[in-house]
Order: structure tokens, then sequence, then C-alpha cells
């Protein structure tokens, strides 16, 4: 069989294995999501959008909060691993990614000294995101006390259902979130093929209680034990100048917030849209909302990752859905260099989103997920800068080069993209 024959049988296979996977998912779930477009009542700068996502997205926005963004793992493994170094009282962390390695060594070494040292440490690793489940480094951690629950590991009937949240905070005062995970890949400084390019922000101040919060809502589902008290729930004086909101989104509520927080800020936005995201496979009406944007005449980019990508069926998968957004005026850019890694959405110089939540459908409707989000001009210009700056490193796709894509390349990216979207 010649190769182009191949790769079509493996476009079909995957196909019918897509079609199968929706019919059972259809079959077995009764939930229904957002299918109106959501109209444009208020910007960004109007009060409304404010209230709009304290009430539809959970907790409410709250003043005094300082955000530090940190770039790369020379920068975000060290802070993290001296804030657990500094911790009196209790540890708690969450996160999709744990493998094995040096970084992952560090941590459980530092996790495992604070706990024979008294510090309450609770760890909570998903089952399918840490491959390390039966490995040395999660068993040092268990022998020296760390209270340690793997997500979802024996629950066949939810076993795709995964935590991608990206939670630590340390005695209820400092917490740490952003896109990264605990593995080797996100080390240095974004400088080779092997280091990816991601960011992670270290917070203080009164929304610190909403990620603890958020990590509570997964340990009560595992460990079925509520933590709380001083240890946990300190009294947070005000610590900056930021507005800031921590929600979080699951399936297990039937909540769409994540979802509903790209639309709603997208549908607010009037003059710019930045978004970076590792996995964009926008539904369709995302991408509507997107267009709609653009023919009210804002300015929309979005970076991806490019050639270097830990998934070549998501970047399949990803070019085959934006051929709209690139005829429609979206402009996309394919980051070079290595994995890029970030998630972040920034809209009209005064709103920005970052966290766990990738835009594509595991994340916005299967994953647990969890997403800082900041309103405040300062911040967002530094954040709308350094997306700039990785502009810089990154080539345009454009719809000519969409059109002009392979045959086995649009084949198989159709395929992929039906897969993805369901699993």
């Amino acid at each position: 069989m010649r190769r182009h024959e191949k790769l079509l049988t493996i476009g079909i296979t995957a196909a019918a294995t897509a079609a199968l996977t929706v019919f059972i998912r259809n079959f077995i779930s009764g939930e229904k999501k957002i299918t109106h477009r959501i109209a444009q009542r208020y910007g960004i700068s109007d009060p409304q959008f404010e209230r709009a996502m304290s009430q539809l997205l959970g907790p409410p926005i709250l003043s005094g909060n300082r955000v530090t963004p940190l770039h790369n793992g020379n920068e975000i493994f060290p802070a993290m691993l001296a804030a657990i170094a500094e911790a009196e009282r209790s540890i708690t962390f969450e996160t999709f990614i744990y493998w094995s390695g040096e970084i992952a060594d560090r941590f459980a070494d530092a996790l495992a000294v604070k706990a024979r040292a008294g510090v309450k440490v609770h760890v909570l690793v998903d089952g399918v995101g840490c491959n390390c489940v039966n490995g040395d480094a999660l068993r040092r951690m268990a022998d020296a006390g760390v209270e340690l629950e793997v997500y979802h590991i024996a629950n066949f009937a939810r076993t795709n259902e995964r935590t991608h949240r990206k939670l630590l905070v340390i005695d209820g005062r400092l917490g740490f979130t952003g896109g990264v995970g605990i593995a080797d890949n996100w080390d240095g400084n974004a400088d080779s093929p092997e280091h990816w390019r991601d960011t992670q922000y270290r917070v203080e101040g009164p929304v610190v209680a909403q990620m603890q919060a958020a990590f509570l809502d997964n340990w009560m589902k595992t460990r079925a034990v509520v933590l709380h008290g001083e240890d946990y729930f300190p009294r947070l004086e005000d610590a900056g100048e930021l507005r800031c909101q921590m929600f979080k989104s699951s399936p297990m509520e039937g909540s769409e917030s994540a979802r509903l927080m790209y639309l709603l800020s997208i549908a607010a936005a009037e003059k710019s849209i930045q978004v970076g995201n590792a996995y964009f496979l926008p539904d369709d009406l995302t991408t509507e909302t997107l267009l709609e944007a653009v023919k009210r005449g804002v300015k929309v980019e979005v970076l991806l990752p490019g050639r270097q990508i830990d998934s070549q069926a998501v970047r399949l998968a990803s070019r085959h859905r934006i051929g709209r957004l690139l005829k429609g005026g979206v402009r996309v850019f394919e980051y070079e260099p290595t994995m890029y890694h970030c998630k972040c959405m920034m809209i009209d110089g005064l709103w920005t989103s970052v966290g766990s939540a990738n835009f594509d459908n595991r994340s916005f409707r299967i994953n647990d997920e969890a997403n800082l989000n900041v309103i405040d001009a300062e911040f967002t210009a530094e954040e709308s800068r350094i997306f700039a700056k990785d502009l810089e490193r990154a080539r345009e796709f454009t719809y000519e080069d969409w059109q002009d894509r392979s045959v086995c390349e649009k084949l198989l990216g159709g395929s992929a993209a039906l897969l993805r979207s369901q699993l």
C-alpha cells in the first residue's frame, strides 16, 4: 500500500472512531451547552461587565491583590520551591502534569521536608497527567507524611474527566497558578526545543482564598475531607492594587464556566483581543463570537505552537479549525523556537485571563480548570508587551497558507479535529 493510501486509511479510521465517540457521548449525556450567540451589551470598562463576571462565574472580583508574572522554568521553579521552603502551616498543591525527572524530584523532596517538619501538606495529582503514580517521587512524599491523592485513577465512569488545574497555595496566603506542569520540559528559559515557553503567576491578597477554595473543590471529591480554619483560610490583608477573580470550572457541576468566561469576554471586546494558547480548537459558537468581534472593528491576534509541539494531531486539528477565522480577519501566529504552552487572553488593554484553561472542548466541557482573571490596565499592558515579544519569535500563518495545505494534512486535520472535539 502506497504511503498516501496508508495516510488516507488512518484518516478514515480516525473519523470512524470519532463518529462512534460522538454517538456514545451524545447517547449518555443529557446536558446541553450554550448554543446561542452572546450579544454585545457593554464593554470591558463598563461596570456591568464586572458584575456579570462576578455573578455568572461564581466568586466575586476582589480588590487588594498583587500578581507577579514568572516567565519560564528559570524564574518559575525557584520561586515555587522557595515558597514551599518558607511554609509554616499548610501547603495545598494540585497539578495535572507530574512527570518523572529532576524537577519532579526537587518538588517531592521539598514537600517531604516540610511534611516531616510538621507542616500540613496535601498534594493532588491527576491519574493520567502523572506518569509516576507508582514511582519513587510520590512514594517519598507519602512516606514523609504528605497526604497524597490521585484524581480519578480508579473511577472508570469518569476516566475521561481530568483535573487540569495548576494550583499551589502556601499557608493560605500565597498562591501560584498558570500553565506550568512539574516536569523537566518546563525547565530552562525557552531557549531550546527541550525547554518550553510558559508563564506562572505568583499571587498575594484576598483572591488567594478563592485559589484555596478551588483546590479544596477537588480535594473533597477525592479525600472526602474538609480543610478549614486558620491554617488554610487566614485573614488576608490587601497586598496590592489589582482587582482579581479565581474561578473554577468542572463537568461534575454541570458548569461551562471556562467557556462562558471566554464567550462573555470576547463579546464585550471593543478594541483588541490577544489570545495565547497551547491547544486552540474553538467550537462553532466561539468561532462566530470571534468573527463578530472582527466585524465590530476589533483587532484579534492568536498565538499558537508551531512545529515544536507535544501533539502533532492537535496542531493538525487546530489548523483545520481556523480557516474561517483566517478568512474573517483573525491573525494567527505560530511560535517557532519551542513548544508554546502559555494560556492567556488580554482584551482592550484592561482585562486579562490566565491559568490552566485551553481554548478547546476539553477545557470548556470536560476538564476541571481554574483561571485567574485580572481587571487592570497596567497589568494587562505588561501582559500584552510580553505577548508582543513572543510574536517576534513567531511566524504568521495566513489564509493563503491554510489553503495551500497538502491533501494529506487536510484529511488528517479534519479527522483529528472531529476526534479532539469529543475526547
